[in-house]
């Protein structure tokens, strides 16, 4: 059980330091575009079946589903988004804090897992100066691969705006 708890803070402070560091000097449609497309052009690459969500705000700026994918993925990216723009951290974060501390998300927080999921893949936008300007999403893997792929593209534009 220690272990276990070495890991998930391990994963609390990863997912923690990700978010600090992956503040963008700007986000507007066409970087929504150029995130977009490389989210898609990775899941062509490695065969994923997953949908990716770009959102400025309540405006999707965004949608891809690619093979593989059901309306079932649309409605996680719902959950997922809607965990971002309430707590403004990713949602695989959102979901870590709350096993570490011995509960689930929506006992913690009174929510429907109808309506929020705290599983990962979903990751708040932020602008250097500005805060967080939207969401970025990507569902249909298992929540840690979910997660990955959507940091992997961020650190990717994050290195082209540096």
């Amino acid at each position: 059980m220690a272990q276990d708890r070495q890991e998930l803070d391990r994963l609390i402070a990863e997912i923690t330091a990700q978010q600090q560091r992956l503040v963008l000097r700007h986000f507007d449609n066409d970087d929504a575009w150029s995130l977009g497309c490389l989210l898609v052009e990775l899941a062509h690459e490695r065969a994923l079946p997953i949908v990716v969500d770009i959102r400025r705000g309540a405006h999707q700026l965004f949608h891809a589903a690619m093979a593989g994918t059901t309306p079932d993925n649309d409605t996680w990216v719902e959950r997922k988004v809607r965990v971002v723009e309430r707590f403004g951290a990713p949602s695989y974060l959102m979901g870590l804090r709350a096993l570490a501390e011995g509960t689930t998300f929506p006992v913690k927080y009174s929510l429907s897992e109808q309506e929020y999921a705290a599983h990962g893949g979903a990751f708040p936008l932020t602008v250097h100066g500005v805060g967080q300007v939207g969401t970025v999403t990507v569902s249909g893997l298992p929540q840690a691969q979910d997660h990955a792929l959507v940091v992997e593209a961020l650190e990717q534009v994050f290195d082209q705006q540096s």
